[in-house]
């Protein structure tokens, strides 16, 4: 029997649906160039559809052009605050909604899974990687509970941007207990309704992790590939 052809509409959001995927889990590393023939094979399309993907990727920010093609995004040092801002952003209206409109609530099984997870991550601390992921999971899972399903694409998407500088340089053990307690506050005051102490607690974890990356960040400003200068 042959194999059914998807019709060009449905096979250009197809290659574009899988490219954002794989640039925004990581899949594909913040140093890859995206050569649309190596991207066509991988994903057992043409090049035209891979290079409709790649200029609506563009579009939205999550590949550059440089000197040698295209790239995933990689962030400036001077773009990691605004970053940070847009996601606090983000994150923050999450438990707005619910503080606003009293009809509004977070999924307290999401958030009960995940506060056990960081529990006990407390026991058994994670390696730098593993936090990162964790981290990660945490906000868009928060995000993600509170019902708007745009926002939480839109965090996944900032994440994507910082995920290279935040792999940066080792986190040492007392920030990873500190983060780790972070969480934890977060996670316990939404799931006890202490919204205003949840985006409270949230606000000040964000702030700290900025910092923490933008230090880690301007440490690392010599490392080629690694941030634009």
């Amino acid at each position: 029997m042959a194999r059914k052809t998807l019709p060009r509409k449905d096979l250009r959001e197809k290659v574009y649906v899988s490219l954002r995927r794989d640039l925004i889990s990581g899949a594909i590393t913040a140093s890859e160039r995206l050569g649309e023939e190596r991207l066509a094979e991988l994903y057992g399309v043409s090049r035209t559809p891979v290079r409709e993907a790649l200029a609506r990727l563009q579009a939205d920010g999550l590949v550059t052009r440089g000197d040698d093609g295209l790239h995933p995004y990689r962030p400036h040092v001077d773009d990691l605050a605004d970053l940070y801002e847009l996601r606090q952003t983000l994150e923050v209206r999450g438990i707005v909604r619910a503080i606003e409109d009293s009809t509004l609530h977070h999924d307290a099984e999401v958030i009960s899974d995940e506060l056990e997870i960081w529990l006990t991550a407390r026991e058994s601390p994670p390696d730098d990687t593993d936090m990162m992921l964790m981290d990660e999971r945490f906000h868009t899972s928060l995000l993600a509970a509170s019902g708007n399903h745009a926002l939480t694409e839109a965090l996944r998407a900032v994440n994507a941007k910082v995920r290279p500088v935040r792999m940066l340089g080792a986190m040492p053990s007392d920030d990873i207990l500190a983060r780790i307690d972070e969480h934890i506050a977060i996670g316990e005051s939404i799931v006890e309704g202490r919204l205003d102490d949840a985006r409270a607690a949230l606000i000040a974890h964000i702030d700290t992790s900025r910092d923490r990356v933008l230090v880690r960040a301007r440490q690392a400003v010599s490392m080629a590939g690694a941030l634009r200068l």
